[in-house]
């Protein structure tokens, strides 16, 4: 497939070739030998990844975090009420180093996002709390980066069917890696 060539997209409706598909015919030119479905594929998927992944950090800017922090309050939002983990659950499920956790509770904490206090039931261990504020700020981000990507998918055109598929094959993708 030369890049040249327009590649039909989510919705049925032809596209121009891409970056990634320069970069395959190029390879095609120079290596003719080589299977390059896998080069597109991944190639694709770490673009998407940035490109998305820089769109909700710049959403998530409209309440004063980052995406690193918005993953700590997130994971903090899941928990079951009152909205509290320990530092090395939170560690362990974000997987951080302790040094790098400390850093995004310390400038979350001075935000009035979360608090710490002392764990009830360790007298060496600390509970981290989403405060009001911080339940507020990680309920409107995160909704405002879901409307992002499903944006995205409208965008490309694809149905939920569609969008259900894609799913499907990422996620078999993904456990197989």
């Amino acid at each position: 497939m030369g890049a040249e060539v327009a590649a039909e997209g989510a919705g049925g409706a032809e596209r121009e070739a891409d970056a990634v598909d320069a970069i395959v015919e190029q390879w095609r030119v120079v290596r003719p030998e080589l299977q390059t479905d896998a080069m597109a594929v991944f190639g694709r998927i770490y673009r998407l990844a940035r490109v998305m992944g820089d769109r909700i950090e710049k959403i998530y800017q409209q309440w004063g975090i980052s995406r690193g922090e918005f993953d700590v309050l997130a994971t903090l939002r899941r928990a079951p009420a009152p909205h509290a983990l320990s530092p090395r659950e939170l560690t362990a499920t974000l997987m951080l180093t302790t040094g790098g956790m400390t850093g995004r509770l310390d400038k979350l904490e001075r935000a009035g996002l979360v608090t710490r206090s002392p764990d009830p039931t360790d007298r060496r261990g600390l509970r981290i709390t989403l405060t009001e504020r911080g339940l507020t700020v990680v309920d409107q981000a995160v909704a405002a980066g879901l409307a992002e990507q499903q944006r995205a998918l409208a965008g490309a055109g694809f149905t939920g069917e569609q969008a259900q598929l894609l799913n499907e094959l990422l996620r078999g993708l993904l456990a197989a890696v």
